[in-house]
């Protein structure tokens, strides 16, 4: 993600500052918060948790780079393989990665920083490698266009019954949630409509069962029902500040949702699911070691609502009295 590079990274950056560092361990070997130690990684954009291999996560560099995929040791934070993808175009903005149920990662090369300014993106698919180590694989190239236009998006998510992809679009004023074909052709358009509204997002993820979407910002996350296609109940979901929030996923086991950023050794943050009662789903309301002392308050449906993103536009606004208070003096 390339747009609002020098305004809202760089708040966000000193957002990350004010808040608390990540705990860079939580208890078990696997699926905890690390730091991606790869210096070849600078813009880490999506996030896919493998179910090959036990604590393993998938990402990718944005846009300047080639077509490579890195698989992560969350153990460690370095990287254990590269994947260099054959047989595509090369990549123009990759902004999401999501694993389907046939065991193949797909890559979202769907960004457009001009929003509507290309005609068609592109999805690539590969087989998750069952060895992990450097190789180059061949994949599939599908072309993509919207039923209602070009337009920019950063989330790109596999539903983990049905195997359809959906994206979610990018707009200050609200996106959209749009469904691709039951199945991705090649040698023609994949052409993907619009099915629901959603607000300004970054990335997204579906549970493991398929029946929970988790979508992110800047400074928060919101979660929907998800049945049949389409978007139920919305519900807000915990999420820490982050110096570039960019990416989210959920753990293999679903137990936990693991959310990313960009940067040079940028953290992974995971923060715990607990209980929505009764029958309900597990829902994001846990502790997370950034925003464990921001308030909550009790929401409908049992899930704590944090105050992720009031105290991101309360640092915000202190940021911005900051500068205007240091403008007025040296004019003084």
């Amino acid at each position: 993600m390339r747009a609002y590079r020098m305004t809202v990274s760089t708040a966000a950056a000193l957002l990350s500052f004010a808040a608390a560092a990540p705990a860079m361990a939580d208890d078990g070997d696997a699926d905890r918060s690390f730091t991606i130690e790869d210096p070849r990684i600078t813009e880490s954009s999506g996030l896919a948790a493998s179910r090959a291999h036990p604590g393993i996560y998938w990402t990718h560099n944005d846009s300047e780079d080639g077509a490579y995929v890195f698989a992560v040791d969350s153990r460690t934070g370095k990287t254990v393989a590269r994947i260099t993808m054959k047989g595509v175009g090369a990549p123009r903005d990759v902004e999401a990665i999501s694993l389907g149920p046939d065991g193949n990662l797909y890559v979202g090369d769907i960004g457009d920083n001009l929003n509507g300014s290309w005609d068609h993106v592109w999805i690539y698919r590969f087989p998750e490698p069952k060895t992990l180590r450097d190789a180059t694989v061949r994949a599939t190239q599908f072309d993509v266009k919207y039923a209602d236009g070009p337009r920019n998006a950063e989330a790109l998510m596999v539903h983990p019954k049905t195997g359809r992809v959906y994206i979610a679009s990018k707009n200050e004023d609200g996106g959209g949630l749009y469904e691709g074909p039951a199945k991705l052709t090649t040698g023609g358009d994949n052409v993907f409509r619009r099915v629901g509204e959603v607000p300004w997002v970054t990335d997204g993820a579906f549970s493991p069962d398929g029946k929970e979407l988790v979508l992110r910002s800047y400074f928060s996350a919101r979660g929907y029902a998800f049945a049949k296609g389409r978007l139920g109940k919305d519900y807000p979901v915990e999420s820490p500040l982050l110096g570039q929030s960019e990416s989210v996923t959920y753990t293999a086991d679903g137990s936990a949702l693991m959310y990313g950023s960009e940067g040079e050794q940028s953290d992974v943050v995971r923060v715990d699911l607990k209980s929505g009662g009764g029958d309900g789903p597990a829902r994001a309301g846990g502790k997370s070691p950034s925003s464990a002392g921001a308030s909550s308050a009790g929401g409908g449906d049992g899930v704590p609502v944090k105050g992720t993103t009031l105290t991101g536009i309360g640092v915000l606004a202190g940021i911005g009295l900051l500068l205007f208070l240091g403008r007025r003096r040296r004019q003084g």
